[in-house]
């Protein structure tokens, strides 16, 4: 009797292992099969500013390491809501993603009234690149550092404006800290991306913006644009000549914005760590690492997903005290 109950035991316990290995394999298979077609990434912006340079980067990469086309398609707009409308109508399998900064979590709740909990909405899955924002002005300024132009913006209140590439944005909010911190009055002129604005700067209408660098270093270099201070906690090896805001005194100025690959929480999980498994692979290639450097920006970090999360959200309560001090109210 006893050897007959030892063989059902043996049994049961087999019978048990073999159904949680059918219970995981479904996933594990999925995982090892996707991509089986074309993947989109919707890049939240204009075509040619950031998140655009930043996603065709990623999309030559991931296309090499999926053996499927990577498609780019730039949506820009409130400042980034179009683009997470568009993720959120494309079907939860993985194949549309984005790439987009941190602000849809920290910033466009501010700005745009929404009916969802971005938060909730979207999920990171890799952090490709981080860097700051660069102050740039028009070449005609007649200041040639941060020290003049604080003295021109004081000899001209209420003259001096300042473009941003969406209002309510870190763009914005790095000017309304400015003018507090200077005591100046610059005046904002909120832009529907990087492209438009910088072109209004370059062309003299106005004078001074603050940017992300893969757009203004370009401009930068070839004397479009100058630049007199830049909002990283060090100096970027790409302007090494370019101050930072806390060096000049301006501490409260410093921020570090990071561009993620995104996508909606319930995209399977195991084609999300496919996703972030070959995405964090592709950021460890030497030429991936120097070209973000080029275009100004440092490579990403591995941080987790839930460690972005964490970050945008006290993101959200800064730039939030900011605007309300104001009384910024969303669109």
């Amino acid at each position: 009797m006893s050897t007959s109950r030892s063989i059902f035991r043996t049994a049961c316990r087999a019978l048990t292992t073999f159904a949680c290995l059918l219970a995981l394999a479904p996933p594990i298979a999925q995982a090892q099969a996707w991509p089986t077609k074309p993947i989109r990434i919707v890049a939240a912006g204009t075509a040619g500013g950031t998140a655009d340079i930043v996603a065709r980067l990623l999309a030559d990469a991931l296309s090499k390491e999926f053996g499927q086309p990577v498609i780019v398609e730039p949506k820009p707009g409130a400042a980034g809501a179009i683009a997470v409308n568009d993720l959120m109508q494309s079907p939860r399998d993985g194949y549309t993603v984005m790439v987009a900064v941190n602000s849809l979590v920290s910033e466009i709740p501010h700005i745009v009234k929404l009916k969802i909990d971005m938060s909730k909405e979207i999920r990171p899955l890799a952090e490709l690149s981080r860097g700051g924002l660069v102050l740039v002005g028009t070449p005609t300024l007649p200041a040639k550092n941060f020290a003049e132009l604080l003295t021109y913006v004081k000899a001209n209140p209420g003259k001096v404006s300042y473009a941003s590439y969406s209002p309510g944005t870190m763009s914005h909010v790095l000017g309304l800290q400015l003018n507090k911190a200077a005591s100046l009055d610059m005046v904002h002129v909120g832009y529907k991306g990087s492209t438009p604005g910088l072109a209004d700067v370059m062309g003299g209408h106005v004078p001074l913006m603050f940017d992300g660098m893969p757009t203004a270093l370009p401009m930068i270099k070839s004397a479009k644009v100058k630049a007199f201070a830049i909002s990283t906690p060090a100096r970027s090896p790409a302007l090494p000549d370019v101050p930072t805001f806390t060096e000049l005194g301006y501490p409260q100025l410093e921020t570090l914005a990071w561009m993620g690959l995104w996508s909606t929480p319930d995209v399977p999980p195991a084609v999300q760590a496919r996703l972030r498994e070959a995405t964090l692979k592709v950021l460890g290639q030497p030429q991936i690492r120097e070209r973000l450097k080029d275009i100004g920006f440092e490579p990403g970090t591995a941080r987790t997903p839930e460690e972005m999360m964490k970050a945008s959200r006290a993101d959200f309560e800064r730039v939030g005290a900011v605007l309300k001090e104001i009384g910024f109210k969303p669109e």
